[in-house]
Formats: structure tokens, sequence, C-alpha cells
């Protein structure tokens, strides 16, 4: 079951003794107006003061030139929280995640979502022995205060969510999923994702963290750009460095560079709102995060451009 979970980071990677310890999923689903905007959050803290189950909701809805964002906690009992062991799924009370379905009964005093999403054509990354997961060799390792795992980079959505009374398709929609689990979130890092580019099977995600690391910090990149089929990845573990680094009020530059090829990101994130975020497995921080971003990507080989485009309705996350 070790190696099942190394290289299918999907499945739950605790256990529900654990002590200071959170685990969640992020599935991204964006109608095919590109309208509405979805983050769902499943997930589980395992701690002394206060172990629970949980789903946070982010909502992005446009009208216009405006973005409006909402979010939502929902608690359960972690006896609410099951998994699969021979095929993966997530189960938060009535709730239900896994690779092809996604059903949802949530209900509050502010809100409500319910309805049934199916995802079709998942595409996962490549992996080796050597890189079992988006992680290289660091996801051998059994001390890392937080690990990251990439389920899907893009795929396709069919059905529909009721909110509030809204009916909103997802029927030829895009998704994403990812996940994270240890006990903490970096104390800073830039994330970002977006597969809405001109080219539809272009995927990109990219994260920049301060990692600590037998008593020290260094600076982990993990980026993976999906073009015409090809993956392109720059990461810490197979000699991707950043050249450049800009950080400004809700927009940030970089330029990395391995072997022959650079990639030139730029991302500015437009509205956002505080998220839920992990201490020591407690659900007790706040992170800053807007689904409505764009991303400008730049892939050169050498010194020719071989690729440019601009990647909208981005997730996008700066914690400095």
């Amino acid at each position: 079951m070790y190696l099942k979970k190394l290289k299918h980071p999907e499945y739950f990677q605790g256990n529900k003794k654990k002590k200071n310890y959170f685990e969640g999923w992020y599935y991204k689903l964006v109608n095919a107006k590109g309208d509405h905007t979805i983050a769902l959050i499943p997930g589980i803290s395992l701690n002394l003061k206060d172990p629970h189950a949980f789903i946070q909701v982010f909502i992005s809805k446009t009208e216009g030139q405006k973005t409006k964002l909402s979010s939502y906690y929902l608690r359960y009992n972690k006896d609410d929280f099951s998994y699969g062991y021979q095929d993966f799924f997530v189960k938060i009370g009535p709730n239900y995640f896994s690779k092809d379905k996604i059903s949802l009964d949530l209900k509050n005093d502010k809100f409500s979502l319910f309805g049934i999403i199916s995802l079709h054509d998942l595409t996962p990354i490549q992996t080796s022995f050597l890189s079992p997961n988006i992680m290289g060799g660091f996801g051998y390792l059994g001390f890392m205060e937080c690990y990251h795992g990439i389920v899907s980079m893009d795929h396709r959505l069919d059905g529909s969510f009721k909110l509030s009374g809204e009916i909103i398709s997802f029927d030829e929609g895009k998704g994403y999923i990812e996940k994270d689990w240890g006990r903490s979130f970096p104390r800073a890092y830039v994330w970002l994702q977006s597969n809405h580019f001109k080219d539809p099977k272009t995927s990109l995600m990219f994260s920049y963290a301060d990692i600590p690391f037998l008593g020290f910090y260094f600076k982990g990149l993990i980026a993976n750009l999906i073009y015409q089929g090809k993956e392109y990845r720059f990461a810490t573990y197979n000699g991707g460095k950043v050249l450049k680094e800009d950080i400004i009020e809700k927009k940030v530059i970089y330029t990395l560079k391995r072997r022959h090829y650079r990639l030139m990101i730029e991302a500015i994130s437009t509205t956002e709102i505080a998220l839920a975020s992990p201490r020591n497995g407690m659900m007790i921080e706040q992170i800053k995060e807007g689904l409505s971003g764009k991303i400008t990507v730049k892939l050169y080989e050498k010194d020719q451009l071989i690729y440019e485009d601009v990647g909208l309705h981005a997730g996008i996350e700066i914690m400095k």
C-alpha cells in the first residue's frame, strides 16, 4: 500500500489516529460559460484540541466586469470522514468525492449546495521511480512538514449544482485536482494554477515555497506546464532554477530555467478572499486566494519562443 499511495497521492495518506496532522483535497470546477468557479476542499484535521473533518467551499461568480467571492467552512465530526482502500474515494457525511464523481449535500444558515458532477478524461502527471509524484525524490522522505500531490492537471466536467436555489450547469466545464497533507503549510509560498488557455489542452501549476528541511530552510520549486501533450517540468529536484522573482501587490513575475528551456510567468490576482489553512494539524491559519486571476506564460527553447498564451480563471495564492 505504501508504493500505491506514493504513486497515487489521491489516496488518504494518513490515518485517523495521527496527531497534529491535516489532509485536504482541492477540487476546482469551472463551468463552460466561465462565470462560475467553485473550489471544494474536503479534508480532515487531527489534533488533541479540535479534531474534525471539514469541507471548505470557495465560490467565484462573475457578472459583467465584477467578480464576487464567497467562502464557507462546514465542520463535521471526524467519524463522519471515511475513505476507500481499494479504490479512491472520500466521504464526509453525505458528501462524496472520487476521481470520477462529486456528490454534494451541503447546507448551513448562509448557503446550500446540492448536486452531482461527473469527471472525465483526467490528466495525471508523468511519474517514474525517481519521481513517483510531483515532489520527486522528496516524496520518499517521511519527515517533511507538508506534502503536495497532483491528481489531474485537466479534465472535463458534466452535471450541475444547485447553489442557494440557482441551477449552475457544469456540462463541458473544466476541472483540476490536487491535494496537500502533513502538519502545516509552508511559512511563505506562491501557488498558481490555470487550465483555461487559448490552447484547450494547456495546463499549468506552479509552487515556490520556503521548505523546512533538517533544521534549515530552502526554496522549493515545482512548476509543471503541459503543452501539446508534452510535460515541461521545472523543479528543484530535476535541476530547475528560479532566475528571477518579483512580488508586487497581487502580482508575481518569475523566470525559470531548466537545461535549454526557459519559462516566464506573470500572474495577476484581481480579487481574493480568506480561506482556512493548517498549522500543526489545526485549521487555525488563514490564506488569501483568488479564483479569477490571469497568468501569462512564455516558453522558450534556447532563445526561441515556442509558446505564448494567457490562462484565465487562475487560482492564485501569494503568501509572503
